[in-house]
């Protein structure tokens, strides 16, 4: 099972936003939803290509109401995210997944929300400990190198 989570706004209700409109709420009809992560949406589907293109048929919806959209391929990594340009050249086969590590954002979680990110590249196959504040834990999301660029 490949996990999708589109973390919401600072300013929206993603759960409300997603379900309210009758095109985003009909792409999540057959999912059960969860929030792993404050005024977060997620679902597991059957594949990364599946993951890719839920997201691709919720871009509308992203670009609005959405931070970011993250994907959980436990067949490339069992804890670490990809982003979802990541994911999307993993499945177009532009990107091998053994080469989706070198670049991260290493996020805290305080209190279940997503605090700042932490841009790392790895060092002897290792990311740098989280120092930006105090959190409860982190959560790693791979990145291509443009978004690493932009960071």
């Amino acid at each position: 099972m490949t996990r999708v989570c589109i973390v919401g706004s600072e300013d929206v209700n993603l759960r409300y936003e997603l379900l309210s409109r009758e095109t985003s709420r009909a792409a999540l009809s057959t999912y059960d939803l969860d929030e792993p992560f404050t005024n977060s949406v997620a679902v597991d589907t059957v594949s990364l290509g599946a993951a890719v293109s839920l997201l691709n048929d919720l871009n509308w919806y992203l670009v609005r109401f959405a931070d970011r959209s993250l994907v959980l391929d436990p067949s490339i990594d069992p804890d670490e995210w990809l982003s979802r340009d990541l994911a999307a050249k993993v499945r177009d086969g532009r990107l091998d997944p053994d080469e989706t590590d070198e670049y991260a954002a290493v996020f805290g979680v305080v209190d279940g929300q997503l605090v700042e990110p932490m841009f790392a590249s790895r060092v002897e196959g290792g990311l740098p400990e989280y120092d930006l504040r105090d959190v409860q834990r982190t959560v790693v999301v791979r990145l291509t190198a443009a978004e690493f660029d932009a960071g």
